[in-house]
């Protein structure tokens, strides 16, 4: 097992229906895909010295087991729960059971859209939020973990 915080990935966690970024909605979620999403993640966790685990599930079970995952394996969690994120008191459990920083990011923005999006589970358990900046919310999400991350001590 690596001996340092920085040896450890960082865990990119992506939920229901985000495997069909760059066709579903792109007037709401942009034309970028998950793919390329996880290119930009790893490129500028790179910058930071840091590695990426870049997941993408539709099932809220296996999402839980890697947030558990991450608790040994990972440094830092980001964590883009899609519709889970206004349902899932699991995923809330499961983030409040990690000791390492959270950060919750969606592509839209939830609270300019239907109202039972302004609701967050996973909000509570996060140290921070990025909406509302499409696929670059990821690269901020890096930079705002690298730096929670700096933070801690080794």
């Amino acid at each position: 097992m690596p001996s340092k915080t920085s040896d450890l990935p960082i865990y990119v966690l992506n939920g229901p229906n985000l495997n069909l970024l760059g066709t579903r909605e792109p007037e709401i979620y942009g034309s970028t895909t998950l793919a390329q999403i996880g290119e930009m993640a790893a490129a500028r966790a790179k910058a930071f010295g840091l590695a990426v685990m870049f997941r993408q599930s539709n099932h809220e079970g296996v999402l839980v087991d890697w947030i558990q995952e991450c608790r040994t394996e990972g440094c830092g969690l980001i964590l883009n729960a899609g519709a889970l994120t206004h349902t899932s008191v699991a995923l809330h459990d499961a983030c409040r059971a990690l000791s390492h920083p959270i950060i919750e990011v969606h592509l839209s923005n939830p609270y300019a859209r239907e109202p039972f999006r302004h609701r967050s589970f996973i909000s509570a358990a996060a140290n921070g939020v990025i909406c509302g900046f499409g696929a670059n919310g990821y690269v901020i999400a890096v930079d705002a973990l690298a730096a929670l991350l700096k933070d801690q001590p080794a």
